[in-house]
């Protein structure tokens, strides 16, 4: 009865949520048979990125200098540095100028890895007990685990050594994925298989306070995890958020999705209470948990950002619920192909009372204004901005949207989000063939979206098109401010 309840609120969200344009005053352009592929954002620069599948882009500031970091997917390509072929590890560009990106280093995986997809960075006068002259930065290092780096010289950064090596699965598999780094108290939450545990991903909790002396806390999972565990196996952790005293964590990319919101402290600290507080008993894992929502099984949680105190307009003479605190719940598109698999969109879930999380609102691009099932590949959401910006936050989301490029949401109502602006790049030289139940198709692949403290917003692509840098324009910019 629960699971129809749900269901039967989504269907409602989805259905009636997304269609608010006129309301707003605000103009969607036809698209269906044009070549035009932007509306209200422009290109200010790009870069191929020497053709390499790109999925984690951060931005950082160094002091006057920005620099971005783009964790690759797994192949290799020339280094048009060196001339060598290398693997697919980080790309590391100047952006400082945004019109004039510049490449300027790619750092392979180390010991035989595959990729370095996922990257954080924290300036030591950031964190607690490090160096304040150094900037580091954690990648995962493929399969193999966590590794840290010092970037204060991005142009020649230095490998310090692994945090850790990933365990196996009960059923010998293992992985890594999405991480996060809490610069403000040195918590990293990592990624990746335990030993003997039964799924791959794992929250594994290392206090980073002082990088050069990693200590491991716990790992933490959803019950039914835990090595030993009998019965229904729990979904994986795809992505962890960490924001305050609260820690939101994802966990089922595009299907069984869980979205759990866990109390920090309890989490670090473990329940006093208890012997083994970090023994991975049903008791322990249950302890700093909050609250817990279950997606459907064709919704996944593939990550989850927390927006604090937005002002509903039309609550504006209600004393309660005038100020409401959010969270985008992300279900990521896996479907390769004409749209033939369960289409995946943006949650808008009500966290202000955080024990009992409820999605009030669903938004998805419009899939007509460029016929983009049938473009091939995949059509549908990715993941939203990571960096919060006093421009965007409460106001504006960005997305990436695979075939349909970056998008961007007016949530400014959240229970109506409207498009206010798109960029489709076109496809390059760079562009990959992607080949999928006998058929093959170049498209683009926006995987990530990010933007820095200028406002300037960095696009990657999955399928080798490289970096797009963007920027507002027309009514998308005035929302913002800028």
């Amino acid at each position: 009865m629960k699971k129809n309840l749900i269901n039967f609120f989504l269907i409602i969200i989805i259905t009636g949520c997304n269609n608010s344009s006129s309301e707003r005053n605000i103009s969607m352009p036809n698209n269906k048979n044009s070549n035009e592929e932007s509306w209200n954002m422009s290109l200010v620069g790009s870069n191929n990125l020497q053709g390499r599948s790109a999925y984690h882009a951060v931005p950082h500031r160094y002091d006057d200098r920005y620099i971005l970091f783009v964790g690759h997917h797994s192949g290799e390509k020339v280094n048009s540095l060196n001339g060598k072929v290398e693997t697919n590890g980080m790309s590391i560009l100047d952006i400082t100028n945004p019109s004039k990106p510049t490449y300027l280093h790619n750092q392979p995986p180390s010991e035989g890895a595959e990729n370095r997809q996922h990257v954080q960075v924290c300036n030591g006068n950031d964190l607690p007990n490090a160096n304040p002259e150094k900037v580091y930065l954690i990648n995962t290092n493929g399969s193999l685990g966590a590794e840290l780096l010092d970037v204060s010289d991005p142009e020649k950064p230095q490998i310090i050594g692994m945090i850790y090596y990933t365990g196996t699965t009960d059923q010998g598999g293992k992985q890594t994925h999405k991480i996060y780094w809490d610069c403000e108290s040195g918590i990293a939450y990592l990624n990746g298989t335990p030993e003997g545990w039964r799924i791959r991903r794992v929250l594994q909790l290392f206090d980073m306070s002082n990088p050069l002396e990693p200590k491991h806390i716990r790992n933490f999972a959803l019950d039914g995890s835990q090595p030993g565990a009998e019965g229904p196996i729990g979904t994986p952790l795809h992505a962890p958020f960490a924001f305050g005293d609260r820690v939101y964590l994802g966990y089922g990319a595009s299907d069984d999705g869980v979205m759990q919101i866990l109390d920090r402290d309890k989490l670090i600290n473990g329940d006093p209470e208890s012997s083994e507080p970090f023994k991975p008993t049903k008791e322990n894992l249950l302890y700093p948990q909050i609250s817990r929502l279950d997606m459907p099984e064709y919704y996944g949680a593939h990550s989850v950002k927390p927006l604090f105190n937005l002002e509903v307009k039309d609550f504006v003479d209600t004393e309660k619920n005038k100020f409401l605190n959010l969270a985008l719940l992300a279900s990521e598109e896996i479907g390769i192909g004409n749209c033939s698999t369960d289409r995946d969109m943006l949650f808008i879930v009500d966290i202000t009372d955080e024990d009992k999380p409820f999605p009030i609102s669903s938004f998805q691009a419009k899939e007509d204004l460029g016929n983009f099932c049938e473009r091939g590949l995949r059509f549908g959401l990715h993941s939203v901005n990571d960096n919060y910006h006093p421009n965007f936050d409460n106001s504006l989301v960005i997305m990436s949207y695979f075939n349909g490029g970056t998008r961007v949401a007016d949530i400014r109502d959240p229970f109506n989000p409207v498009e206010v602006a798109y960029f489709v790049p076109q496809i390059n030289d760079f562009t990959q063939e992607i080949c999928s139940n006998e058929e093959c198709f170049r498209q683009i692949q926006t995987n990530n979206v990010d933007i820095d403290d200028r406002g300037f917003i960095f696009s990657v692509d999955r399928a080798g098109s490289g970096l797009h840098i963007l920027e507002l324009t027309g009514e998308a910019k005035k929302i913002a401010g800028l």
